[in-house]
């Protein structure tokens, strides 16, 4: 048995519906599909459902829900070792929260994801959006692709066992046009990892490790940065400022 808190709560679900803003065009991949409380709410707003459901228990009621929606496949396997879908999907779930990495990274390394609202602890969404003030490397490193967003947060009375820590609906949305052209990305990536690499203090002492400090000084000031600034209280729009102004002409 998977340690899942399966929703109930009706208002809840729509909240999550709303979130994801998927209309009857769209193929959405649900993961962690439960009873299919959430998966009759998809089912009348998309125009195709997968839902995945890994726990046998709960799959037999999911299939009797499936049955009835003809809109709707349900799929008792592994979600994180499925295939990406062919055509441009959404991603939509209540995960079991020991389990939001890996479904996290999936989500950001399928070619066709258009959009990914997950229910997490309500502390990683924060901490994943800047929500604490602070970002993350993995939100730094993916933004000029990915816009991520805290969409809002559930009750606890909203599961059946309610979760011992509050809920978080993390919203990830592919980006109609990259912030960076897709060859740049690769540097992107590498810089991103210089950065985060020091052994504390500021961003500007890491990236020191890698350009003359000159160079990072002048850069520093024009994205204004205090040179003092721990590297997890730099926004993500300094890192690509940072990044376009300290990479050399003519490379990606």
């Amino acid at each position: 048995m998977l340690s899942q808190n399966f929703l109930r709560d009706p208002a809840a679900i729509e909240q999550i519906v709303r979130a994801a803003r998927i209309g009857p065009a769209d193929l959405v991949v649900e993961v962690g599909a439960g009873e299919g409380h959430l998966t009759r709410a998809l089912a009348r707003r998309a125009g195709r459902v997968l839902a995945y459901e890994v726990d046998p228990a709960p799959a037999a009621r999911l299939r009797e829900t499936c049955a009835a929606l003809p809109t709707v496949t349900c799929l008792v396997e592994d979600f994180l070792t499925a295939p990406a879908p062919a055509r441009p999907f959404a991603v939509v779930g209540n995960i079991p929260y020991a389990l939001t990495a890996p479904i996290v990274d999936w989500c950001l390394r399928a070619p066709g994801l258009t959009s990914a609202t997950l229910v997490t602890q309500l502390e990683y969404a924060r901490k994943r959006t800047g929500d604490f003030g602070r970002w993350s490397r993995l939100t730094v490193r993916s933004w000029p692709e990915f816009e991520w967003r805290l969409a809002g947060r559930l009750p606890r009375t909203a599961f059946r066992p309610a979760p011992r820590v509050e809920s978080g609906l993390l919203r990830l949305a592919r980006r109609p046009v990259p912030l960076l052209p897709p060859d740049a990305m690769p540097a992107y990536r590498r810089f991103v990892e210089l950065g985060f690499g020091g052994l504390g203090g500021s961003l500007h002492a890491s990236l020191c490790r890698g350009y003359p400090p000159r160079r990072v000084d002048a850069a520093a000031r024009a994205a204004r940065l205090a040179v003092d600034t721990p590297v997890g209280y730099v926004w993500p729009e300094q890192w690509l400022a940072l990044f376009r102004l300290l990479r050399a002409p003519g490379r990606g």
